[in-house]
């Protein structure tokens, strides 16, 4: 294994730029998916620093300090399958992959982070070729017993050589949530160009950092998510590695993102003009420039307090308050805020993978969510904010029992 933490020598991972500026520090904390199995674990658990850097030459916001992706992947804790809501997203996005490229049977995709092959069934449904390349061995598995390919492999350029020799190569490649988590998006990209037959696209999907800033979503900012991409930075390392940015749909999942289609400068040989037109909004709008970022850092340190006071105050009324979910957001929110087993006895998660285990760093016990209907809480604090309409929905009879619900962000509110 490598050593599980180097930091980068001041460098900008999209365009090498050396002016980077600290915009802000969220302590050392411990890594967001690795849950603990009981209190023997608690003394020995790892921490690593949390700080944000804005790059003003490209705009790019990122982490300096890298964890070893072998420490962070090679066991994961997330399988996409358990939310409805990603389930219904993963339909829609095959539907328009497959109508704006207009695929057929004898076409591939290939998905990046495959996760448990949630995705690739959408494709595979519609009688399409699929391969998922996924690096943690657990969650592969789940992929093979649902019968979806998969490569358990992180994504390289001799990976990349060895899909095209094997299988040829693929009309779309597809990256949901992973561009972010790598030190070296320039290679992933390049490596996923490398694998498109002409006519063929790229489609990524990262959390926009105009939300991040706009709905004040610093619990998104764990150790997995080395960059925050501006539309500005997107531009500029499409630039680097021969692709052009063709267009730019902004979606409502992980709280905001940017579905993003390359394209090789062969095919498409400029920036779409929808999307300079949004890189041109963004300036306007402060994201290339750092005030903006110092005013989202003032706004976070408010946010910290104002969650803080609200739990206190009604800890002292003497109502009870358990969580929703266990995300990784969960986790960066509860460590910074200093949240923990006295405010937040337990929380609840759906996902088999979590229950039984404590979150890390605060050491929660993470129950079913059937805990939540025998113990009648009276606020439930709904970690997986990105997904509460679902949440809240589920767990409507949280309410007729008069419970009510407090959402972190992007300030406290009861509901």
């Amino acid at each position: 294994m490598n050593a599980p933490l180097h930091r980068r020598r001041g460098s900008c991972r999209v365009c090498d730029g050396s002016r980077l500026h600290q915009v802000l520090s969220l302590g050392r904390t411990p890594l967001a998916n690795a849950f603990l199995r009981g209190p023997a674990e608690f003394a020995s658990e790892m921490t690593f620093p949390l700080d944000m850097y804005f790059c003003d030459t490209c705009s790019l916001l990122q982490l300096l300090d890298v964890v070893a992706p072998d420490v962070l992947f090679r066991h994961y804790l997330y399988a996409s399958g358990t939310s409805d809501t990603i389930a219904a997203h993963n339909q829609a996005l095959a539907s328009v992959v497959v109508e704006r490229l207009g695929l057929g049977a004898d076409d591939m995709v290939v998905e990046v982070a495959s996760n448990d092959g949630s995705l690739l069934k959408h494709f595979r449904s519609r009688q399409l070729r699929v391969l998922g390349i996924e690096p943690a061995s657990n969650i592969a598995q789940l992929a093979h017993a649902a019968g979806i390919e998969t490569i358990n492999e992180f994504f390289t350029e001799d990976v990349a050589r060895h899909v095209r020799e094997t299988h040829g190569d693929a009309a779309a490649v597809v990256a949901n949530n992973v561009l972010a988590h790598v030190d070296d998006p320039r290679g992933f990209l390049r490596s996923a160009r490398a694998l498109l037959r002409p006519g063929g696209a790229v489609i990524v999907e990262v959390p926009y950092v105009g939300e991040l800033l706009d709905r004040l979503e610093y619990d998104t900012v764990y150790h997995e998510h080395l960059s925050y991409f501006s539309i500005h930075a997107l531009l500029a390392l499409a630039e680097a590695v021969g692709l052009r940015v063709e267009r730019i749909d902004r979606v409502a999942i992980h709280g905001g993102s940017l579905r993003v289609w390359f394209r090789a400068d062969s095919d498409c040989p400029h920036h779409g003009a929808s999307v300079l037109s949004m890189d041109r909004d963004e300036r306007s709008a402060g994201l290339h420039e750092m005030p903006r970022y110092e005013r989202f850092r003032d706004q976070v340190e408010g946010n910290r307090e104002a969650l803080r006071r609200l739990l206190q105050d009604l800890a002292d009324s003497g109502k009870t308050v358990a969580g929703y979910g266990a995300p990784a957001k969960g986790n960066t929110l509860l460590s910074y805020c200093g949240i923990d087993c006295r405010q937040l006895p337990y929380t609840v998660d759906k996902s088999p993978l979590k229950v039984g285990l404590f979150t890390p760093g605060t050491h929660i016990p993470v129950l079913p969510v059937s805990a939540l209907a025998e113990r009648r809480p009276d606020y439930v604090l709904i970690l997986a904010w990105n997904f509460a309409d679902e949440i809240m929905r589920q767990q409507a009879q949280h309410q007729t029992y008069g419970g009510r619900f407090i959402l972190p962000i992007p300030q406290p509110t009861v509901v």
